[in-house]
């Protein structure tokens, strides 16, 4: 058997967010909200896959959304790039999501809890060695809770995540292990077999039950990430070698900052050429005149582009 990895967005939404992964779903978030304890007893996935959907190479900012049975909206994202701003970006989907519950005239009764459940594959807090942290509002001195707190950010880092197959003795350490293991495995191991909720995950994710279609949607995504990567990589290299020479002539500073900006406007026109093919001269005047600020801000953006036009709205609004 060969599995694909629920690391890539296409694989993360037809395993947790299908119109038949309700139970797998209901399983995987009690286990990682709440400690395996089955608080969760329905569901509704909003918006789910759907095979005969197209697989957008660009999708790949919120993965799953789901409205529990207790009213609280949870959104899952499973995010591989470490993007500039992206601990922004989780903050700002969970309050937009949280705002966005009261319809016109509702008074703030109505307000549900909004929870995000963020599964990096690298590292995001270095103050601490544990793969699960939980964020909420709490008074600064005293540490006690904010009431009703409405509001919560959980974090699985995967990176950190060290366990043996044989040292797996909780739901949690399970569901942890398939996600971040799972293209490596050979056959679904009876640790995983022997709850029903994995082992459907588990035959979803065998490449043998995909389409053709469906495999060369996956391959697509897993190039464009690794290309992703790669820009990344030589980004992060040039910029710095770049910035160092500078910095002889300007001060340190000042030539790193240049050649960070010089590199992400490279990466971010890279990107974009590869989205929507040549770009426009006026367009690329525009980008090549924006800050460093705006820079990083357009590379995190990029990928939520659907046209040409989207891109010129935006420059619009933040050139």
């Amino acid at each position: 058997m060969r599995f694909i990895s629920p690391k890539t967005d296409f694989a993360f939404k037809k395993i947790f967010g299908s119109t038949d992964s309700k139970d797998i779903l209901i399983s995987f978030l009690n286990a990682l909200i709440y400690d395996a304890n089955p608080v969760i007893q329905d569901l509704e996935i909003i918006d789910p896959y759907n095979p005969r959907d197209v697989v957008d190479l660009k999708d790949s900012y919120l993965d799953v959304k789901a409205l529990l049975d207790n009213g609280s909206t949870v959104l899952i994202e499973m995010q591989v790039l470490n993007v500039a701003s992206f601990e922004k970006r989780v903050i700002y989907n969970l309050t937009k999501t949280y705002a966005n519950q009261l319809k016109y005239g509702q008074g703030y009764s109505y307000l549900k809890p909004a929870i995000a459940l963020t599964i990096t594959d690298f590292p995001m807090f270095d103050q601490t060695q544990r793969f699960l942290t939980r964020f909420g509002l709490k008074e600064t001195q005293e540490l006690f809770d904010y009431p009703d707190p409405e509001i919560e950010l959980i974090f699985v880092e995967l990176p950190k995540f060290t366990k043996t197959l044989d040292e797996l003795d909780s739901l949690t350490d399970k569901w942890i292990y398939f996600i971040k293991e799972a293209p490596s495995l050979e056959v679904i191991p009876p640790t995983l077999s022997q709850l029903p909720e994995l082992d459907k995950a588990m035959n979803i994710a065998n490449q043998a039950n995909l389409s053709v279609e469906e495999l060369e949607k996956l391959r697509k995504q897993e190039m464009f990430l690794e290309d992703q990567r790669g820009f990344i990589i030589q980004a992060e290299q040039e910029g710095l070698a770049k910035g160092l020479e500078r910095g002889l002539e300007r001060g340190l500073e000042q030539g790193l900052e240049r050649g960070r900006r010089e590199e992400g406007i490279r990466w971010t026109l890279r990107l974009l050429e590869r989205q929507f093919g040549l770009i426009a001269p006026e367009i690329m005047n525009q980008i090549q005149n924006l800050s460093f600020e705006q820079v990083e801000h357009l590379g995190n953006d990029v990928l939520g582009f659907n046209s040409l036009e989207d891109l010129s709205n935006w420059l619009q609004e933040n050139g």
